[in-house]
């Protein structure tokens, strides 16, 4: 139904874009628009293709109607292209009148709508990108995924206690990967570790053995090595390919790289990795084997990290949704997403109130061969942890 201001919004906006009218549908009171950016296609695509995979599971399972409202993903693919991210972003706010954008495959995507999202006053849920800094960019972005120093303080932490003196970085060239490497150095160096060769690779199409090189020559104990989610493979390949998994050289890390949408495929190379995560298909619930399970029979292969970082952010969507009733003002949503606290397949996690970051247990893993498969197998758990980037502050 329309009412005396949507119209006058819309002939405003129609006024300023000419042509808008013939593309934007009609209202509809009984439906909740969410606007999905993702990076289906690109270097990123394992991460858009897991979070859309995991939205569609958990609206098969819960039902695509809640507080009365139906549930509409309209999905746009930005390739993890910020100056797509931002021109998406535009359209669903302007044209799809979308409720919530959510999604965002890396950070520079997830800083590009942020603007859009305070001025539009709508929740923008990131499922992915990991920086530190996203949620102070709006007081309207809520995170469902990680930050990279929640496992990097860790992993530094371990490696520091068992015997790791010299470590070798290889990181992406991107916010990510310099917080990584920065919380990584902190706790590593703090606890006695030393760092004999740095590293930083392109984000875009990184060609990794060059790097490798400079690796093995300088006869670390371990590497270090952050690369997004879906570089992991062909990072492991020329791993194996340049004689690293031969010599003695450990991977450890953030999870990011031993992901398990693609860890199965790369080979025993991966075997004794050591990483620090927030999910690994292998964790041992009752629920998590329920979400592995029906991931694998709707889409033929297992859910990693982003794919359970979907799940999540749409169940958010959800819950905040049944709070306010169905009301789609961004205030009072993202109100009702402060504090809210859930056991998801990871385990029990939490949205920060202060922050609106996720708080969650990381869990130290190795990579070992079960019933003939690769899986990150968990040996430790440092519980509801927060986002170390900011409590410092």
């Amino acid at each position: 139904m329309f009412n005396r201001r949507k119209m006058l919004l819309w002939g405003a906006a129609s006024a300023v874009l000419p042509g808008l009218c013939a593309s934007v549908p009609a209202w509809a009171d009984d439906a909740v628009k969410i606007g999905l950016i993702l990076p289906m296609t690109g270097g990123q695509a394992s991460t858009g293709k897991q979070i859309d995979n995991a939205i569609k599971l958990y609206m098969q399972q819960k039902g695509d109607t809640v507080a009365g409202k139906k549930i509409e993903i309209i999905l746009k693919d930005d390739a993890a292209v910020p100056d797509n991210t931002k021109r998406l972003a535009q359209e669903l706010i302007v044209n799809d009148k979308v409720n919530f954008i959510a999604g965002f495959g890396v950070t520079p995507a997830a800083l590009a709508a942020a603007p859009l999202a305070t001025q539009a006053k709508i929740p923008e849920v990131v499922m992915a990108a990991g920086t530190s800094i996203i949620t102070e960019r709006s007081p309207y972005i809520v995170r469902t995924s990680f930050t990279l120093a929640q496992s990097s303080t860790i992993i530094g932490d371990w490696a520091v206690k068992n015997g790791i003196k010299k470590v070798a970085t290889l990181t992406s060239d991107y916010a990510p990967g310099n917080d990584a490497l920065t919380f990584f150095k902190q706790h590593f160096t703090a606890g006695g570790g030393e760092i004999v060769e740095e590293v930083k690779v392109p984000l875009a199409n990184p060609d990794f053995a060059p790097f490798l090189q400079r690796m093995k020559d300088s006869k670390p104990d371990a590497m270090f090595v952050f690369v997004p989610a879906g570089q992991g493979g062909n990072f492991m390949k020329q791993y194996a390919e340049r004689g690293l998994d031969k010599s003695g050289i450990r991977v450890i890390g953030p999870g990011d790289v031993m992901d398990d949408d693609l860890l199965n495929n790369m080979g025993d190379a991966a075997l004794g990795a050591v990483t620090a995560h927030l999910y690994s298909a292998a964790h041992p619930s009752a629920m998590n084997k329920e979400f592995v399970a029906a991931y694998k029979k709707a889409f033929g292969n297992r859910p990693g990290f982003m794919a359970v970082s979907g799940y999540d952010g749409i169940h958010l969507i959800y819950e905040a949704l049944k709070k306010t009733n169905g009301a789609t003002d961004g205030d009072k949503l993202i109100e009702a997403m402060k504090g809210m606290k859930w056991e998801s397949p990871r385990g029990p996690i939490s949205i920060d109130p202060e922050t609106r970051d996720i708080v969650q247990n990381i869990y130290i893993r190795k990579v070992e061969k079960v019933d003939g498969e690769l899986y990150n197998v968990e040996f430790a758990t440092f519980e509801a942890v927060k986002d170390s980037g900011k409590t410092k502050k």
